[in-house]
């Protein structure tokens, strides 16, 4: 697909450096890029760890309340 025609630049630029990075060490599987899937997946746990409901911070302030 040429991403320099019409809106996929809008989409490309954003996205494709990191994208591309992750190519690198996962490489397409059955021609299928899963590179989105794999960063959607890591963002996910990232906000999980940190804001979820036994996330880092929650925990804080819970912590916090209780102290107070």
């Amino acid at each position: 697909m040429d991403l320099t025609k019409g809106l996929w630049p809008l989409i490309a630029l954003p996205t494709e450096w990191i994208l591309s990075l992750t190519r690198k060490i996962v490489p397409p599987i059955g021609g299928v890029d899963v590179t989105p899937v794999i960063w959607v997946g890591l963002v996910s746990l990232f906000r999980e760890l940190v804001v979820g409901q036994q996330g880092v911070l929650s925990q804080i302030l819970l912590k916090s309340q209780t102290i107070g």
